[in-house]
């Protein structure tokens, strides 16, 4: 309660032009990637790393300096309810939906519910302030209603579909990059992100879209997304020595979830291996997923055939429903748990590998990670997205 009273005293005493994102996906690289296209117009305060909780969110508010132009506040939640006591705390002029989609399911009934959950967000919205919606999410108009109920003066949406305001037009995906052409509001643009994965771009339009409807120039945010990276725990690229040669490691073992996870085995599909190497996927449960949880993880291995990956690792009960329907060719190897997995991985890479790490934060997927950095001395990340 003390927390949550001084985070409220100083948001109550600083003058910033406050954004609140929440969505299933993609909250901390969006937060990440608009704190950074605002910090060229302002000074831009932001929540640090995944600080979206009762504790982080008043935390992150507390700290934010009375002289900061621009706030930018990341919200998550497990339960109905979450979102409403959060957004009430940080009174957003701009609350940013990015996604909709299969998460806590152990809790909510559908994904319809989830969405009544995010929209939550629009409670705390200031007088005349602005909403920005994926408009490809079927959940779309509920969302819309919410904001507008709530008194949004601007609603701004953004994805590829033809009645977005700010829209893709094309992506194309590099192994260290995304190149976008996008049409936002009318006005063409084209730019560069320093990401890989069709899921940045979509991302990208969510933070132009914010950039417009806080009056912001658009032309220096489209600019500085080229120097956007992946996060650690989300997708940041490693090169490690291994056995005489070396290995690409994708590190996403921060979390999972069915959106998330299949985002990652498209990046890791376009990933170019090295001479004789192999594209590895070690997988670890997506957790919270209720009565849906069998069916989710079975439905990956048609991903992981048609995006040409070689060889499976996995780890948690969920996951024998996605090594079963695996081809037998492709299976790696199993284990209860992260722990019984890692040297069973170790073991396994070979020069030339690319790999993936991925599961939800309670598997613990980092260690394996860090096993993997460390199999031979010293490592660095990758150039492009360091």
């Amino acid at each position: 309660d003390a927390l949550a009273a001084m985070g409220r005293a100083r948001r109550a005493e600083v003058g910033a032009k406050i954004v609140a994102i929440t969505g299933s996906v993609g909250k901390t690289g969006t937060k990440e990637a608009l704190r950074h296209a605002l910090s060229t117009e302002g000074e831009t305060h932001a929540s640090a790393s995944s600080l979206n909780n009762h504790w982080g969110v008043p935390l992150s508010l507390a700290r934010m300096p009375r002289t900061a132009e621009f706030g930018v506040f990341e919200l998550g939640m497990n339960n109905p309810g979450e979102i409403a006591r959060l957004t009430a705390m940080v009174r957003p002029d701009l609350a940013l939906v990015t996604a909709i989609a299969p998460a806590h399911m152990a809790v909510f009934a559908s994904l319809e519910d989830i969405a009544r959950a995010k929209a939550e967000i629009f409670q705390g919205l200031m007088p005349g302030g602005a909403a920005v919606l994926c408009r490809d999410t079927p959940h779309f108009d509920l969302l819309r209603d919410a904001a507008g109920a709530a008194g949004a003066a601007t609603v701004l949406s953004f994805g590829e579909d033809d009645r977005a305001d700010i829209r893709l037009l094309k992506a194309v995906e590099h192994a260290d990059c995304t190149c976008v052409a996008a049409d936002i509001a009318g006005q063409a643009a084209t730019y560069k992100i320093g990401a890989p994965g069709r899921h940045w771009a979509i991302n990208s339009l969510a933070v132009l879209a914010a950039v417009k409807a806080l009056g912001a120039d658009l032309g220096r945010a489209t600019l500085c997304l080229a120097e956007i990276g992946p996060l650690p725990g989300r997708g940041r690229q490693h090169l490690a020595p291994c056995k005489g040669g070396s290995i690409r490691i994708i590190d996403e073992s921060y979390n999972a979830n069915p959106a998330s996870m299949r985002a990652a085995l498209e990046v890791l599909g376009r990933a170019a291996p090295g001479p004789g190497g192999r594209r590895i996927a070690v997988l670890g449960d997506m957790l919270e997923l209720g009565e849906t949880a069998e069916a989710l993880h079975h439905e990956l291995a048609e991903v992981l055939v048609d995006r040409g990956i070689d060889l499976v690792f996995a780890c948690g009960p969920c996951m024998t429903a996605l090594l079963a329907a695996l081809p037998e060719a492709r299976r790696g190897a199993y284990g209860e748990t992260s722990a019984e997995l890692l040297p069973i991985v170790v073991g396994a890479v070979a020069p030339g590998d690319v790999i993936t790490v991925k599961g939800s934060l309670g598997m613990a997927m980092a260690p394996i990670v860090a096993a993997l950095l460390d199999l031979n001395g010293d490592t660095a990340p990758l150039a492009a997205t360091a």
